[in-house]
């Protein structure tokens, strides 16, 4: 199968979309099907894979409490058209097309079967709400809606109408499982425990973007520390590290490490070396796949009570969860992990059996079941509404002909 996708975010800018998007990429190639991703670029010299078309550069949007990196214009459709027309698609995956970038223009552009995956849960968008008479033209082009969850669909109903069907993204389940600890992250024999004074913390997300939580980590690691001196925490993301080390005060400050960005091994390495992974952040979460990779990684993980979150962590028999934006409460959870061992082999266990469903041989097969529902079906109405009318006047025998044609586009 021929399959066109279009990322709306800037390739080389970390995101949940970006990695959704190429690792489906990857596996579908994999598969043996043709697959060609058409994303904007924050850097236009960047180098991509060679299944990635770059069609321009990407500008810097406030969206959904973050900064999103889009790119739209007239020269951006036209580039749009132009990969489509030389695609000849079977299926053409728009991701977000309700942002204003690349999946929404070609989403007005393409003409053959369309699939949909929507990613963001804001139940209360203005801006979607206000965008909806725009939107509902092309969106109604549309085959086939998937959700990345049900607080993906919820706001899709609310904002945009229709519905769409859950396939959760998904995750290279094997890929985290068989990464190798690192030594040099991975809390001394006899420091962790009951009776160790040590522990290491994890966590993994942009630095200067508040809804991420580390705001609320930073707050509660002081009072960890007090009661287990030796605990670190390793930070993993973009951003300023100094600004954010200003909120802790100075006896904390040796036992935090802010790693910067690292690359996929790394991370992987990372969430298997951790004795919890925190995952504190405090709003516009769809989904939460950094949990689904931690707890494939067998990193115990500590969360925030959003609800995307508790579905991912089964309500929290799959990693323990705090209130949400509570520092004092994430410091007495993370403690009471750190001192009991057997708490947290047994949410390793759980987890270990929770992300099974989230690997990508079950979400791609699934994907997959879409695809070719609404290529066969588009077909079959194709077919049927190809429909030739002879009319035969009422003039003597030989007379004229009328012939007409109706194509049904749906």
């Amino acid at each position: 199968m021929k399959i066109g996708i279009v990322c709306p975010y800037a390739w080389d800018v970390p995101g949940g979309v970006q990695f959704h998007v190429r690792d489906l990429a990857v596996h579908l190639i994999a598969l043996g099907h043709e697959v060609s991703v058409l994303a904007p670029a924050a850097d236009d010299d960047m180098p991509v894979p060679p299944y990635v078309v770059i069609a321009g550069r990407a500008v810097p949007v406030p969206y959904n409490g973050s900064v999103a990196r889009l790119n739209f214009g007239f020269l951006s459709a036209a580039r749009v058209r132009r990969w489509l027309h030389e695609g000849a698609f079977d299926v053409v995956h728009l991701h977000e097309p309700g942002t204003p970038s690349l999946s929404l223009l070609a989403c007005w552009a393409a003409a053959g079967p369309m699939v949909a995956t929507f990613h963001t849960a804001n139940p209360r968008s203005r801006a979607m709400t206000a965008a909806y008479p725009i939107l509902q033209p092309a969106l109604e082009k549309i085959n086939a809606r998937i959700a990345v969850s049900e607080y993906a669909r919820r706001t899709l109903v609310e904002h945009l109408g229709g519905d769409a069907v859950v396939i959760p993204n998904g995750v290279d389940v094997s890929y985290f499982a068989d990464a190798v600890p690192r030594a040099d992250w991975l809390t001394p024999d006899g420091d962790d425990g009951p009776g160790g004074q040590g522990g290491t913390i994890g966590f993994i997300g942009r630095i200067d973007e508040s809804r991420k939580g580390l705001p609320v980590l930073l707050e509660a690691f002081p009072a960890i520390v007090a009661a287990r001196p030796r605990t670190r925490l390793l930070i993993v993301g973009r951003g300023d590290a100094e600004e954010a080390m200003q909120s802790l005060p100075p006896e904390a400050r040796d036992n935090v490490t802010f790693l910067g960005m690292v690359s996929d091994e790394e991370k992987a390495e990372l969430l298997r070396s951790v004795d919890i992974y925190c995952a504190p952040n405090t709003g516009g979460e769809s989904f939460g796949i950094i949990l689904v990779e931690a707890m494939s990684a067998g990193a115990p993980v500590l969360a925030s009570d959003l609800d995307a979150f508790s579905l991912v962590l089964e309500g929290g028999a799959a990693g323990q969860m705090f209130p949400n934006g509570d520092a004092q409460a994430l410091a007495e959870a993370a403690l009471g992990l750190l001192a009991d061992p057997a708490r947290r082999a047994t949410l390793r266990d759980i987890a270990a059996q929770t992300v099974r469903k989230y690997d990508w041989s079950v979400v791609a097969a699934d994907i997959l079941s879409v695809y070719e529902m609404v290529t066969e079906s588009t077909a079959k109405v194709t077919e049927s509404s190809v429909k030739v009318k002879v009319k035969v006047s009422d003039g003597p025998p030989g007379g004229d002909f009328r012939i007409g044609f109706g194509r049904g586009h749906r």
